[in-house]
């Protein structure tokens, strides 16, 4: 992997957008040379949630925002019906380029590795101190094992909250895709029925905190 030096964060950053501006020219790992852009967090500075995925996907990876393909279509429906307005958030995901392998003429998702999350780490902390928010919330295994513990199962640990070194509580639920992975309605409908009910216990346990 052709690293070329790390991320250049700005030191003192004035706000989310000059963070988003620095991003685009992130070359910290060899991610950027396939993907079409950098894909930035979006939401408001102040946000008392942020969500944080694994990576963009293609659909991402072409409009430059995040969660707006079939996933990001199943987390705003989620995080309707569990009473939180999108707008009250801020999403992100651990890794802001689409790392995909070809398969025909579709481009295939592919796990980032621990490099390029380790490499797209000081954005991720930028974004965190900007937004100040409550409670992260990790979408799937990726975002949880970088940002809670490499030994973290969402199947067993799911919606729980947990106190975190970034300063906010963090917990973590399914990731959006995973749901729409399921191999039958039934099985979709149930994990969907699970992701809205860690989201609403979220959203009771902020509501009630001190």
């Amino acid at each position: 992997m052709a690293i070329e030096a790390p991320a250049p964060v700005p030191t003192n950053p004035r706000s989310i957008d000059e963070l988003r501006d620095a991003a685009a020219g992130c070359r910290a790992c060899d991610l950027w040379e396939r993907a079409t852009q950098t894909v930035f967090g979006e939401g408001s500075e102040g946000a008392w949630l942020m969500l944080v995925g694994e990576q963009p996907g293609d659909r991402e990876d072409i409009t430059g925002a995040p969660f707006v393909g079939p996933a990001g279509e199943m987390l705003d429906r989620g995080l309707d019906q569990a009473g939180i307005d999108r707008r009250q958030a801020y999403v992100t995901n651990v890794v802001k380029h689409f790392k995909w392998e070809p398969r025909g003429k579709r481009r295939i998702h592919q796990r980032p590795n621990t490099e390029e999350i380790r490499a797209c780490r000081p954005w991720f902390e930028a974004e965190l101190q900007r937004v100040k928010p409550r409670v992260v919330l990790c979408l799937g295994a990726t975002a949880a094992q970088a940002l809670i513990s490499p030994t973290f199962r969402v199947t067993r640990q799911h919606g729980i909250l947990f106190p975190s070194a970034f300063g906010p509580m963090i917990a973590a639920t399914v990731h959006p895709a995973s749901i729409l992975r399921a191999p039958d309605p039934e099985a979709r409908e149930v994990a969907y029925a699970g992701f809205v009910d860690d989201l609403r216990q979220i959203a009771a346990s902020v509501k009630t905190a001190p």
